[in-house]
């Protein structure tokens, strides 16, 4: 059984409990609850920060690339980008298909939830700035430039589904040697691993918090996989992270999400 830390629907406060891997069962108040039946909310409130090309695979398939135009060299630092509010979403949410849009890539990723603010961290340190680790879903509509902010196909409603819980710190003994995968409608579709980062956990923290500050609460993405999963319209998406937790989410249509959306 493993802390975590997570948010319902209609419940302001913040909420803790102990989780059931074998089961998929959350813990609260002594009483056992079925994941698939909890209503859960985004366990985040804090900024969210994407970073390109962290993976060992996209960086090198891109690299070719990099000593041309518009790129002129490799980058030094991480690349980042932001998740807006907007595309903020929980567990169990719909993740709405644009009606141009055909299909959309599975952004399957560690999130680093900040546990207080960091500025200028040492590597040996920088863990101590981690409150716990989360399930991300970078969605996005797929797009080869990376030289300008891919906000039309990154910033999307919807496109970020989050948790379903925070796994406290301590539970994931190293965040640097963990199996993520993705089921796409019940068949596995990708595997990877996050000794593949270009950049660790904790080197990332300290190369975004040199010209930056993360603050307590933010969030905190180490990138997304050499060639993620594609998904069309009414497939359903399985994103499991060893030790941390599985995320789950249907595509629908944005019409039909427009019309459900509660506003």
């Amino acid at each position: 059984m493993s802390e975590v830390y997570f948010r319902l629907r209609g419940i302001e406060q913040a909420l803790e409990g102990k989780v059931n891997h074998a089961n998929e069962t959350v813990e609260i108040s002594e009483i056992d609850y079925a994941i698939d039946k909890l209503p859960f909310d985004v366990p985040v409130k804090g900024t969210v920060y994407g970073t390109l090309l962290n993976d060992k695979g996209a960086y090198e398939a891109l690299e070719p690339l990099m000593h041309q135009e518009p790129y002129k060299k490799p980058p030094i630092a991480p690349i980042l980008y932001i998740k807006p509010e907007n595309t903020l979403t929980s567990f169990g949410a719909p993740i709405p298909l644009p009606e141009d849009i055909s299909m959309l890539e599975v952004g399957a990723t560690l999130g680093i939830v900040i546990g207080k603010d960091a500025t200028r961290v040492t590597k040996e340190g920088a863990l101590d700035y981690v409150f716990g680790y989360t399930v991300v879903n970078d969605v996005t509509i797929p797009h080869q430039n990376v030289h300008r902010p891919a906000v039309k196909e990154k910033a999307r409603d919807g496109f970020c589904p989050i948790g379903p819980w925070v796994m406290k710190r301590d539970a994931v003994h190293n965040p640097n040697d963990i199996h993520i995968r993705v089921w796409i409608n019940g068949e596995l579709q990708q595997e990877s691993y996050t000794n593949n980062l270009v950049r660790s956990v904790e080197q990332l923290l300290v190369d975004v918090t040199e010209f930056m500050t993360l603050s307590a609460g933010d969030l905190l993405l180490v990138g997304v996989f050499e060639d993620p999963p594609l998904v069309k319209e009414n497939d359903h998406i399985r994103i499991e992270i060893e030790n941390v937790g599985v995320l789950e989410n249907r595509v629908m249509g944005e019409r039909i999400w427009l019309g459900g959306k509660r506003r």
